[in-house]
């Protein structure tokens, strides 16, 4: 199957702010971190491929009730990491 795009469509994608071996890194300096597209689809790429996604946020940072089930959802695969 061929998929075809306008102009303006594109195919969305998000990209870790690091990545070595099997484990991808993205780095928020926030005080409140929600599951975003971004957190969603790393945490479903490493599922599928079988790698770790690292979540590095400041040690006060609260985790919001989306992003809490998707932890849950995933498994061992994403985790969190303090600065």
């Amino acid at each position: 199957m061929q998929t075809k795009y306008t102009k303006q469509q594109v195919a969305r994608s998000a990209k870790p702010d690091g990545e070595k071996f099997n484990v991808m890194y993205l780095i928020k300096n926030v005080q409140k971190l929600r599951a975003t597209y971004q957190i969603r689809l790393l945490a479903f790429r490493a599922v599928d491929n079988k790698m770790k996604l690292v979540l590095r946020v400041p040690a006060s940072c609260e985790f919001d009730s989306s992003l809490l089930e998707l932890l849950e959802r995933c498994g061992k695969a994403v985790f969190r990491e303090d600065m």
